[in-house]
């Protein structure tokens, strides 16, 4: 049976050692090891073959008696030997082809979560353009090089996002639509047409509201929905509304730039074939 194991070890020759050596008298094989240095001691992350009648509990008495301190060990499948390096170029790979995939990318390269909980897990946040967040999170803190590694990620989402968002195609003639704010619903409209629409739902308690979002594909990359978004957001705040969420089909490239391009703080999450972003209104300005 195949567990990961994190430990803290003092940073001196020989420390790994006196774990190997003890796993190897109780029998478990190490089948691959990661170290992240952290000042005068190191975190060390072992992929471990034990007997299959093991418990958390052996394993974790085991690594202490060999000098390791604040372990942690979860069971994991044979994709945990996978090499690192690889994966890491496997991750940049998809958020280059799909960048609104980048929470679950993250997630799935730090064994983490990107679903909310009030729990005590450690966060991991990481900020887009100044305003957009990302948060995954685990029961196992994320180490100080796990974490300049998903600055780095992130800051290559950005780039990927530039570069994706070229300047929008002059059409003489068109003008800028006129935008209408009604109730719940926000319209652009250009020549006595509608262009784009926004309207949000009201919902119970303290969940947040939705909102359903259209932009006439001539209009698009004319920054038609980030208007409607700013506008929709502060009609739906000043309706009651803390926060709003809008739901899009995860292949949608526009909604991670309209987001930054609005200034909203926002938090995102692909599931499936969903992506959903959820903006908080309270910072919103008047």
């Amino acid at each position: 049976m195949l567990w990961r194991v994190r430990a803290g070890l003092p940073d001196r020759p020989g420390a790994l050692a006196e774990l190997a050596t003890a796993c190897g008298r109780a029998g478990v094989n190490i089948q691959t090891v990661q170290v992240f240095p952290e000042g005068g001691s190191v975190t060390d992350e072992l992929v471990l073959q034990v007997p299959q009648d093991w418990t958390p509990r052996q394993l974790r008495e085991l690594v202490t008696a060999a000098g390791g301190v604040a372990v942690s060990a979860v069971p994991v499948t044979t994709a945990a030997l996978e090499d690192q390096p690889t994966r890491y170029v496997q991750a940049v790979r998809a958020i280059v082809a799909q960048p609104a995939s980048f929470p679950d990318v993250v997630a799935h390269l730090f064994d983490a979560d990107v679903a909310p909980s009030d729990g005590s897990e450690d966060v991991l946040e990481m900020t887009i353009g100044g305003t957009t967040t990302i948060q995954v999170r685990r029961d196992t803190p994320f180490t100080s090089v796990e974490r300049a590694r998903a600055g780095a990620l992130t800051d290559l989402l950005a780039e990927v996002l530039d570069a994706q968002a070229p300047p929008a195609p002059h059409q003489p003639g068109s003008g800028d639509p006129d935008f209408v704010t009604t109730g719940a619903v926000v319209s652009a409209l250009a020549g006595g047409k509608v262009t784009g629409r926004a309207e949000f739902t009201p919902a119970e308690g303290d969940q947040p509201w939705p909102v359903d979002l259209w932009v006439d594909p001539a209009w698009h990359r004319r920054g038609v929905g980030t208007r409607l978004l700013a506008d929709i957001a502060r009609a739906a705040r000043s309706a009651g509304a803390e926060e709003i969420v809008l739901t899009a089909p995860s292949d949608t490239k526009a909604v991670l730039p309209m987001v930054l391009a609005a200034g909203m703080r926002g938090r995102i999450r692909m599931a499936g074939e969903s992506l959903t972003v959820r903006i908080a209104l309270a910072d919103l300005r008047r």
